[in-house]
């Protein structure tokens, strides 16, 4: 199966542009083969286009919307139950590093291994919150690395 995995900024300006925009480059993804979607947590981003995906299972009820988790390895069968409500899969990306920041860049990489194109969200001009790196920063850069298909829904402000 096709996989694209979703990464974007914590805060995005969702404008209807950007709605349409976004919904036609999934509609597009799905036309070429995409099937699954990987979505990770803790992004504005990935929320909006988790909702884009999950209207466009009413005409494409093949797709799958999958959780990655970053945290959690084990979780109980209740918790499972719920997340499953949401994505029709969930898992651990297991790892050695067991929580923090760390443990987001380096799922967000597995996402970017394990996909076969990205949709980012990702302004050069962002600033995060706290005084790190950007983490959508960090998985373009390795997303460019790995050589993979990128899709970049920012579109920079015209002046």
């Amino acid at each position: 199966m096709i996989k694209c995995c979703v990464i974007g900024h914590r805060k995005i300006d969702i404008t209807d542009k950007l709605k349409s925009e976004t919904a036609n480059a999934i509609s597009q993804l799905i036309n070429e083969g995409v099937q699954v979607f990987l979505f990770g947590s803790r992004s504005e981003f990935t929320n909006f286009c988790y909702n884009i995906v999950t209207d466009l299972q009413k005409t494409y009820p093949y797709i799958i919307r999958v959780f990655v988790r970053a945290e959690y390895p084990i979780i109980e069968e209740e918790y499972e139950k719920y997340l499953k409500t949401f994505y029709e899969e969930t898992y651990y990306y297991d790892r050695d590093y067991k929580s923090g920041k760390l443990s987001y860049i380096k799922r967000n990489e597995h996402l970017v291994d394990t996909s076969d194109c990205c949709l980012f969200y990702y302004n050069d001009n962002y600033t995060p919150t706290t005084k790190t790196k950007s983490g959508t920063r960090l998985a373009y850069d390795y997303a460019i690395k790995k050589g993979k298909r990128i899709i970049n829904i920012y579109k920079k402000p015209e002046v």
